[in-house]
């Protein structure tokens, strides 16, 4: 039961006499519990909501189209407490934080409902048989599962959880009902790499054709880990050892399925120094939000936008000169592209800038976790003209604070130059730097 936080105004729910502060029980007999429940009962044409006003309970009758809203509100999107992860990974990011940042950075989420919501990824330690079931009964698919591994024993190691091993058999069911899986790993060097992740790839690519794709991301390691189990970070050797390993398992996969599954993220090929592969290499990018293709999609888009006769590229424009803030991993394809820019517009001038992050450590080279202060304290004595530029993954989803709180106002104060945040696509980066709104 949930309770309902407010009613709007001539709403089906309104006409039909719902009122804010009543609880909501069940749907055509279902219990509602969360919004997974409520979404997926709410799709019968013909719905009779089950109340308690008070003491005393009621019953409404609606007839609606099968995904109309009927008008209430709740209090939290989930109509439910976030579930918070109840393993202790000996990689886990948040662990390797500072004090002293906002609260609800150190939040640990692992919530099945939020994999499905917006693409989160789970661990499965906090599901239970009874939450599969409620997966496989509404078809709840894709599901974003963090892996890791498939020794049982390594992942109760890794994630000291001692649940973190049995619950791996929840991917079989959920394979067996037709649950899409989108998987990642968290490569960690001497744990679960070399012959462990051999293994992994060959255990999930088992589960084909419900496992879509897994990403091999290597640990992130801030400068914020004494007393934490002692990781070390992948020589350029290393990832190169990681790359040639995981591209063999997904030549065979391609051969024997169609399809490669496994991806290594673009941050294994700049810490190697080898070129990204091409675009046909990621297929439909199913794995882009974990940072693999991201610089390929980007160039792609780019140089699509950059041959269209009647690009972008073609507007006429007053002398421009702009700069680019980025992380360290993606400095030079931005150079690149700039470049290519330039070249065919002499009105234009980009400067791009390495940020290195000092906040969380060097060897954090994603821009996605710099802070305004590390670009602002070595941007302060640049040449930035007419406007600066960021990449839209450094501020939080809504848009207005980076990690550290300052917010885009407050740097462009600072810098004393308009600063404007840019998604993570060709197109829209090549409208940022000639100036188009």
């Amino acid at each position: 039961m949930v309770k309902i936080l407010a009613v709007l105004p001539r709403s089906s729910a309104d006409l039909a006499g719902i009122h804010g502060g009543d609880v909501l029980l069940s749907i055509n007999g279902n219990a509602i519990n969360d919004v997974l429940d409520y979404r997926f009962y709410l799709t019968d044409t013909s719905v009779s909501l089950t109340l308690r006003r008070g003491e005393a309970e009621y019953t409404v009758h609606l007839n609606k189209g099968e995904y109309d809203d009927i008008g209430l509100e709740f209090e939290t999107p989930l109509m439910d407490k976030k579930h918070s992860c109840t393993n202790r990974c000996v990689f886990c990011f948040i662990d390797q934080l500072p004090p002293g940042m906002r609260e609800t950075l150190y939040f640990k989420d692992d919530d099945d409902r939020l994999s499905f919501l917006h693409g989160n990824y789970v661990t499965l330690t906090n599901l239970t048989d009874a939450d599969i079931d409620r997966i496989i009964k509404m078809h709840i698919s894709p599901v974003n599962v963090s892996v890791h591994t498939t020794n049982p024993d390594l992942r109760v190691k890794m994630m000291k959880n001692k649940h973190a091993g049995e619950v791996l058999a929840y991917l079989q069911r959920m394979a067996d009902a037709g649950i899409a899986l989108c998987t990642q790993i968290v490569l960690c060097k001497n744990l679960n790499d070399g012959a462990e992740l051999e293994r992994t790839m060959r255990d999930l690519s088992g589960y084909y054709p419900a496992l879509r794709s897994c990403a091999i991301v290597p640990v992130g390691l801030t400068k914020y880990r004494e007393k934490l189990y002692p990781l070390q970070p992948f020589s350029a050797e290393d990832c190169t050892a990681v790359i040639r390993q995981v591209q063999d398992f997904g030549d065979r996969c391609l051969q024997k399925y169609g399809t490669r599954l496994f991806y290594c993220s673009d941050e294994f090929y700049v810490r190697a120094g080898l070129p990204l592969p091409s675009d046909g290499h990621y297929e439909d990018y199913s794995q882009i939000e974990n940072g693999v293709g991201m610089l390929t999609s980007l160039e792609s888009e780019f140089d699509f936008e950059l041959e269209d006769p009647d690009g972008l590229w073609e507007a006429e424009h007053a002398s421009r000169t702009v700069s680019i803030a980025t992380g360290v991993a993606a400095y030079d394809h931005i150079c690149k592209l700039a470049q290519k820019l330039e070249t065919r517009v002499p009105w234009l001038k980009v400067h791009v800038y390495r940020i290195v992050n000092r906040f969380f450590g060097e060897s954090v080279t994603v821009a996605g976790l710099l802070t305004g202060q590390d670009v602002l304290s070595q941007l302060s004595e640049k040449a930035l003209g007419d406007e600066l530029l960021f990449p839209a993954v450094m501020l939080r989803a809504d848009g207005d604070i980076f990690l550290d709180d300052m917010t885009p106002e407050q740097l462009s104060s600072a810098l004393n130059v308009p600063v404007r945040a840019v998604k993570n696509n060709g197109a829209e980066l090549m409208k940022a730097m000639l100036g188009i709104q």
